[in-house]
């Protein structure tokens, strides 16, 4: 009997523009479009295989080993029944699709012909970053399981379409569905079809943008997105300004810049965008902290290492960005991220060695220095641990099909990795 399995790998994406704020709690419509930067799957991904088969007896997820439940009404049920929709009316338009599979009932003892949209799924999801740490893992989660079960059911959907889908598990999972900058339109209508993801620019029109992520935090955040901003919502003043008069220029300026690659613009409007949502945060009635000591370091050393290239005739060389949690996330072209790299080493030593997958600095690693003019007391020296680690990265691609040897599920339709 043939196997019906699909394999595949989405990315993390990072907004330069923050969504924050819902609309609609249930369809996830988001009060305010925003815009990200996909990052390279050779650093950070999720991987999902989702097989279909009639002798399962019901839908069953796994992530990183262990059972997710699927709860009635929930957003993993809400994807995986939206996709066997979908897979149902392709069905119905070619009639021709051939029945997939012969099964005994034995109370008649006679066999029925059933279409795969029928059968109840197995999907095994393993994220190779800390989950629910702000590092976006639910975004590439929810993505590489739609695309997976896209693939799985052979469906003609454009990356736009399965966005809509996408949305309703993670909202900002709909920008994970295209690689390079990635902007997902707020939409106006109630039922959500004009609130989907679009590519702004492909990874190869601006591939120099490198990004070092600082992790900070690999624990659960305290007060999870949702919840904050559902209080953010219901609080904030400046949220509706935020909203109204804020995000609309922001967005049709940053894409500008991207399409220009200017730089300096970017880097500009993603550090004051993201100033400004951790502000909707502190306004948010009680406030909400997802940045700490060490997160504000790192804004203020970015921000000296920006005023030293500016002052000296040079251009702004970096942009900091937080989601929701501690971890720094800085955007710069690549020629900067050695300097970066060695500014962030001076003041957060390292216990593990830095993984160069660029080789920037060949076998001494590095040391921690500052670049002349640098004004060494904007911030003080932590401790090693700090800082846990440093990721770099780049812009990536989309969501990629990966072979059968890259399976997640055995031949029992069991996870291969167990926690």
């Amino acid at each position: 009997m043939p196997v019906y399995q699909a394999t595949v790998s989405a990315p993390v994406n990072i907004a330069c523009i923050k969504y924050w704020g819902k609309r609609d709690t249930k369809l996830i419509l988001p009060t305010n479009s925003s815009l990200s930067v996909t990052l390279d799957q050779d650093h950070l991904r999720s991987t999902t295989t989702s097989r279909a088969d009639a002798s399962f007896k019901q839908d069953q997820l796994w992530l990183n080993g262990k059972v997710d439940e699927i709860k009635e009404g929930g957003r993993l049920a809400t994807c995986i029944s939206e996709m066997k929709r979908l897979r149902r009316e392709f069905e119905e338009k070619n009639p021709n699709e051939p029945k997939v599979s012969r099964v005994l009932v034995p109370a008649i003892m006679h066999a029925h012909l059933l279409q795969i949209s029928s059968f109840h799924v197995h999907i095994s999801s393993v994220n190779n970053f800390p989950t629910a740490a702000g590092l976006a893992s639910s975004a590439a989660g929810f993505a590489a399981l739609v695309s997976s079960l896209a693939a799985l059911y052979n469906l003609p959907a454009t990356p736009s379409e399965l966005s809509l889908i996408s949305r309703q598990g993670s909202g900002s999972a709909c920008r994970s569905l295209f690689g390079g900058f990635v902007a997902w339109q707020m939409g106006e209508k109630a039922d959500g079809s004009d609130s989907y993801a679009v590519e702004v620019a492909p990874r190869e029109h601006w591939p120099d943008i490198h990004a070092l992520i600082c992790v900070v935090s690999d624990t659960k955040k305290g007060t999870s997105s949702t919840s904050g901003m559902q209080r953010t919502v219901e609080t904030s003043p400046l949220l509706q300004h935020r909203i109204k008069h804020v995000v609309p220029e922001r967005m049709k300026a940053i894409s500008k810049a991207i399409l220009e690659k200017d730089f300096d613009t970017f880097a500009r409007i993603t550090m004051q965008d993201s100033n400004q949502f951790h502000a909707v945060a502190l306004d948010t009635d009680p406030p909400i902290f997802y940045m700490n000591d060490v997160s504000r370091s790192i804004i203020a050393l970015i921000t000296e290492y920006n005023r030293a290239s500016v002052e000296s005739g040079g251009k702004i060389k970096a942009a900091y960005t937080y989601d929701a949690g501690p971890n720094a996330v800085i955007y710069a072209p690549k020629e900067n991220i050695k300097e970066i790299v060695e500014l962030i080493y001076s003041y957060f030593p390292q216990t593990e060695p830095f993984k160069d997958p660029f080789g920037l600095f060949g076998a001494a690693g590095p040391k921690g220095k500052v670049v002349d003019g640098f004004n060494a007391a904007v911030a003080k020296p932590f401790e090693a641990g700090a800082v846990k680690g440093l990721i770099h990265t780049r812009v990536g691609d989309g969501p990629r099909k990966l072979g059968a040897e890259e399976a997640l599920l055995n031949a029992e339709g069991l996870p291969t990795v167990l926690a």
